[in-house]
């Protein structure tokens, strides 16, 4: 009887260390609580980034399945130098601000399938230079319809506030309509494209064939 007690006793101090460990877990504080806003910062970036993948995918699949056409006027320029080519790794402005460094920059935008970015910037460009009231709207319209409406292949990355400014400015479009969603998009080929575009062949082999023809001469 003696041995059943201390059977008894093994048994319940063996619950216990149960009952403590339960108790030690569930005290554990989360890992993720000391730093809630960073955390929750990094989850808004990686939807965000999933949703560009998303749509990457999209207009990969559409180009490849129904052969979408590209746009190629591009812009008329003249043959940039060696040392301009070279300007261009120095910031993301001066390259914007070239003709040819943004044809350059397109080509390699479009081996991304990311083209529409840079074909939204120009439209943008070109609707702030427009006065006439009818040409704007209609612009406006053709600039919506493109690159912000969801149903759009083309359709550009733009967050909820931007949108809803929009639609709001679309009741009487301006030549200034998309200028929020135009600097947006700017930031996004700043910060997520360029430095891809500084590492790419397209990019290194123009500068080394610019540079190897400047010492030939």
């Amino acid at each position: 009887m003696g041995g059943g007690r201390s059977e008894t006793s093994a048994l319940s101090g063996t619950g216990g260390g149960r009952d403590m460990t339960t108790t030690q877990n569930s005290q554990r504080p989360n890992a993720c609580c000391f730093c809630w806003c960073c955390c929750c910062s990094c989850s808004c970036l990686t939807v965000r980034n999933e949703e560009e993948r998303r749509r990457r995918s999209r207009r990969k699949r559409i180009s490849q399945d129904t052969k979408m056409e590209t746009i190629l006027n591009c812009e008329a320029c003249t043959k940039p130098s060696a040392d301009e080519m070279r300007l261009w790794s120095q910031s993301f402005d001066k390259l914007m601000k070239n003709p040819a460094g943004r044809n350059i920059f397109r080509e390699f935008l479009r081996t991304e399938y990311s083209e529409e970015n840079m074909l939204f910037w120009l439209a943008c460009e070109d609707l702030k230079q427009e006065i006439n009231k009818s040409c704007v709207e209609e612009k406006a319209r053709s600039i919506y319809e493109d690159y912000i409406s969801i149903l759009s292949p083309k359709e550009v990355s733009l967050d909820a506030r931007v949108r809803e400014v929009i639609n709001k400015k679309m009741q009487e479009p301006s030549p200034h309509t998309f200028e929020d969603a135009q600097l947006q998009i700017y930031t996004l080929m700043h910060r997520d494209s360029y430095p891809r575009f500084l590492s790419s062949t397209i990019y290194k082999s123009l500068v080394h064939g610019g540079s190897r023809t400047s010492s030939e001469s």
